[in-house]
């Protein structure tokens, strides 16, 4: 099985490539792909499939997708390839290794390419990076503006890569053939000024310096005429150059294009091993000196491409390095190592590794700078700030006192004051190729002073915080640090346990790095428990760590563990963020906004965010979208200890949180309806409320807090919080009648039993009248009428005349689908008459529709039709779609009955078009039916089949 995204969007499989079909699933196929193992939100995923304002059913639209996008990857045996489509909370995640997907394999032929030690290795790996593309990146997908941006991405490294691999051919001599590839690229790219650029001096060094004259001036006067501007250093360059008659050598230095010269780890002449110093023959007499790379060149360079350093000479002293040694035991992490090389082709670039603690940053940085130690030929300088210690932050004056010694200045010469020693450091590395570590720093001021100078240093910075003020000021390249993946967690055990252990135990293996949530250093200090006892099983210590009590004390050993790196990270924080995250541990749900923030903590909204920010700052809480946040699984249970007097205060503010936001949200889905409006004892009203515009915000609020609520009400029954427990459930009703068949029925069992044990009749009617709703759309008719019949007892025992009528109104409709037609009409005529005893004009109306519809099976339309009329009479013409669309449908099969067929099917047209405007596609489904029994029109087929397509997809 294989991902392709450079070319047309497709997954390749043995039998051929699966039928994805239409444009837009092939574009949330690319979004998914792209962001591979990385949840991906809802919302990301419309900007990627709209253009301009997304339809209202996106979600809908996207839920289809997605089914049918996994449907295809089951069916192609896609567990096999360890590839697996997600759904988590509100985004969806695919898995899947990443040798599987074309883009990463062109990412890491790169990489490769740049470690080869001859030129010819080098072009071998470039051509087949260049092989995997089959067309333009992401064809045959409809493009949003970040699937756009994306493609153009994609695009540009291609180009890069074709620019590299001319030059490689130059360094070779195949001068002809350079040119060849570069004229093909320049004709689809003619205002490419770098592509120009070489290919004028690939044709002057194959002995067409009149071709490359020639070229030269239609560039100049395509920019001229399509941009207004004149040519670029680049192509200025490359004409002085081919003018003067240089031989072979161009601006970038003997045999290289323009740019600084990219080539294999043997030009860079260093020996085996990471660390080696590069130390070569001095220059010929009479060779043109290379010149040094100017900034701007290093600017025009291409994404992923990293300098070549100049060559040494003979008898001058090795680089100073002060590295520590490389880590052991290192795994996964290509795509972040990638990142950080294309982070680095810059500018002076600052890269900025960031991640929570124990997340493996620096293990990363030090990675990366032993691997790629011959780009830097001056030499490797590395400070630990101690950000994040207890020990406390160096003196800057002594971290730059390091610095100068190890560039040679003799220590009398070292300025007192870190001002003049900083100067320094900038005017030594103003001229060199170092690489400048800087670990664990805690703030953006700290990291500034200590900034080389020369335009062709690498400053690589690791931190806890995210340093925004760094990337503001410096432009610092961010390389966000995750979670490893299960397999790369498994990897790292098996480094310190040795493959056997791990192999004997596969299972327990990948569920200790699961328990371990991918964080390195919690793996690494499990792998020291199991190292030092090879009596233990992966097994045992895997259930021992399942007790979410004794885990953190689990993953401490002597002064190393999460919870002694959390710790250090927590006492930088103010005393407010301190009492958010405090709180945030005892949230018994996924994600988290401000409101619920604001609950568990007892503070409002705005006071919340800033909190959540601050801690998102520290990498304590990751935002998984606009306004959303989430704590990793070892982190939550770090936050829950630091204050667990509070547990249950903030447990109830928060489910107080979801009842209010539930009431509003119900209320704005349906306003006339009651389900729960009894709120319960003790209840704490929050500090704000989130409002909802209308019916479809409310909608989208119900379906992306579902889990958090059904988790919330989980907590609620566990803390004997019953009260709360089913009205958190029932509160969520519109959603349920809204997607009946999406498996309620486990969480109506939860409230029921909720409601048992609180020995409350007037919750239980409730349940168990939505229950027996839930059963009869689920074709489980016998069950509903046994759940249904007692619900209506319980509603007269409590006092809820109401509830008596919705109960009776369900269990007629379930009484009529059994064929007992009488006493259904009996009961549905008695909800009515309580209704309007009541005065409740909207339950009234629900009983009418179904009344309507059954006195529409009995054969009696006339009454049908009347019936149907009073329902609609008692609602405003803005009347929820779906009751309307039910009730047309009604008068159109009574009128059709009555021998009015041409106003009957009007009115059923008219009800499959307000259903599938409101996205109400069982409405639609219905209504078309209707119209398909009288009339064959082919826009009634053609709609009946989308209808129940979408309404096949999203169940």
């Amino acid at each position: 099985m294989e991902f392709r995204l450079l070319g047309t969007v497709t997954v390749e499989t043995l039998a051929g490539p699966l039928p994805l079909g239409p444009a837009k699933r092939r574009s949330l196929l690319a979004a998914l792909v792209l962001s591979a193992n990385t949840p991906v939100p809802v919302g990301r995923l419309t900007d990627s499939l709209w253009d301009d304002t997304p339809p209202s059913q996106a979600r809908g639209v996207i839920q289809g997708h997605v089914s049918r996008l996994r449907a295809l990857l089951v069916g192609a045996d896609a567990e096999a390839y360890g590839v697996e489509l997600a759904t988590l909370g509100d985004a969806y995640v695919l898995r899947v290794p990443e040798t599987l997907v074309d883009a990463q394999r062109f990412e890491e032929l790169l990489m490769l390419a740049r470690e080869q030690r001859t030129w010819a290795d080098t072009a071998l790996m470039l051509k087949e990076a260049l092989s995997l593309w089959q067309g333009p990146a992401l064809s045959g997908a409809f493009t949003g503006p970040p699937l756009r941006a994306a493609a153009h991405s994609l695009e540009e490294s291609r180009l890069a890569t074709v620019e590299q691999l001319a030059r490689a051919y130059g360094e070779l001599g195949e001068h002809h053939r350079a040119a060849a590839l570069l004229a093909a690229e320049t004709a689809a790219h003619p205002l490419r000024e770098s592509l120009a650029a070489e290919l004028m001096l690939a044709l002057y060094r194959a002995g067409r310096q009149s071709e490359a004259l020639d070229r030269f001036h239609r560039t100049r006067r395509l920019l001229a005429d399509e941009l207004g501007i004149d040519p670029g250093h680049e192509l200025a360059d490359a004409y002085a150059l081919i003018l003067r008659g240089e031989p072979g050598a161009g601006p970038g230095g003997p045999g290289s294009g323009l740019g600084a010269a990219r080539g294999p780890a043997a030009a860079q002449g260093s020996a085996p091993g990471p660390a080696a110093a590069p130390v070569a023959a001095p220059e010929p007499a009479g060779a043109p000196a290379p010149a040094r790379t100017s900034g701007a060149a290093r600017t025009a360079a291409p994404a992923g491409a990293v300098p070549v350093p100049h060559p040494g000479h003979a008898g001058e002293p090795l680089p100073v390095d002060l590295l520590p040694r490389a880590p052991r035991g290192f795994h996964g992490r290509a795509a972040e190592l990638a990142a950080l090389t294309r982070a680095a082709a810059g500018e002076a670039p600052v890269c900025l590794v960031t991640g929570p603690a124990g997340v493996g940053k620096t293990a990363l940085a030090l990675q990366w700078a032993h691997r790629s130690g011959a780009l830097f030929p001056d030499g490797r300088l590395f400070a630990d700030l101690r950000g994040f210690s207890e020990a406390g932050e160096p003196a800057l004056v002594d971290v730059l006192r390091e610095f100068l010694l190890a560039l040679g200045v003799a220590p009398r010469r070292i300025p007192e004051s870190a001002p003049a020693a900083a100067a320094l450091f900038r005017s030594l590395s103003d001229r060199r190729r170092l690489l400048v570590v800087l670990d664990n720093a805690r703030d953006s001021a700290t990291v500034r002073t200590l900034l080389p100078g020369g335009t062709d240093c690498v400053t690589l910075v690791t931190s806890r915080h995210r340093l925004e003020g760094l990337i503001a000021s410096d432009a610092a390249r961010p390389v966000p640090l995750g979670t490893l993946e299960a397999d790369d967690g498994t990897a790292l055990l098996a480094g310190v346990l040795g493959e056997e252990r791990v192999r004997a135990e596969p299972v327990a293996a990948r569920r200790l790095a699961e328990l371990c949530g991918g964080l390195p250093l919690a793996l690494r200090v499990t792998a020291a428990r199991l190292a030092g006892r090879p009596h233990w099983t992966l097994a045992a210590l895997a259930d021992e760590l399942a007790d979410e009590r004794g885990r953190l004390a689990c993953l401490d050993v002597d002064d190393t563990g999460v919870a002694a790196a959390l710790r250090l990270t927590v006492q930088h924080l103010p005393p407010e963020a301190v009492h958010q995250f405090a709180r945030l541990g005892h949230h018994p749900g996924g994600p988290v906004d401000p409101y619920a923030a604001a609950a568990l903590a007892g503070t409002d909204p705005v006071a919340a965010a800033a909190a959540l920010e601050r801690l998102a700052a520290a990498h304590l809480v990751a935002e998984t979208a606009p306004g959303r946040w989430i704590l990793h699984d070892l982190v939550r249970l770090y936050a829950r200890g630091l204050d667990p007097a509070s547990a249950h205060e903030a447990l109830t503010g928060v489910l107080d949180h979801c009842i209010a936001t539930a009431l509003a949200a119900a209320d704005t889905a349906e306003p006339g309806g009651e389900p729960c409006f009894v709120l319960p004892d003790g209840y704490r009203k929050p500090a704000a409320v989130r409002d909802f515009a209308d019916r479809a915000e409310a909608m989208r609020w119900l379906a992306a807090e579902r889990e958090n609520l059904a988790l919330a009400a989980v907590a609620a029954r566990e803390a004997g919080l019953e009260d709360r427990a089913w009205r958190i459930i029932l509160l969520q009703w519109p959603q349920v009648v809204w997607r009946v068949r999406d498996n309620w029925t486990p969480l109506l069992e939860l409230a029921l039993e909720s409601a048992r044990a609180g020995k409350d009749a007037y919750a239980e009617s409730r349940v168990l009248t939505l229950l027996g709703w839930v059963l009869t759309e689920e074709g489980r008719t016998a069950e509903a009428a046994a759940v249904l019949e007692r619900s209506p007892v319980l509603a007269r025992e409590a006092g809820d005349p109401l509830g008596e009528a919705t109960a009776l109104i369900n269990l007629a409709v379930v009484q009529a689908e059994l064929g007992e037609l009488p006493t259904a009409l009996a009961n549905c005529g008695r909800a009515v008459e309580l209704c309007r005893e009541e005065e409740d004009r909207h339950t009234e109306m629900l009983g009418l529709q179904h009344l309507a519809r059954m006195r529409l099976t009995a054969h009696r339309p006339q009454e049908a039709l009347d019936c149907a009329r009073a329902a609609l009479d008692l609602g405003p013409e803005h009347e929820e779609a779906v009751r309307r669309s039910l009730l047309l449908a009604v008068c159109g099969e009574a009128r059709i009955a009555l021998g009015e067929e041409e106003d009957g099917i009007r009115l059923l047209d008219r009800a499959a078009q307000e259903a599938e405007k409101a996205g109400y596609d069982d409405g639609a489904v219905q209504a078309l039916e209707a119209l398909l029994r009288v009339s064959a029109r082919t826009d009634y087929r053609r709609r009946y089949d989308a209808a129940l397509r979408r309404l096949t997809d999203e169940v």
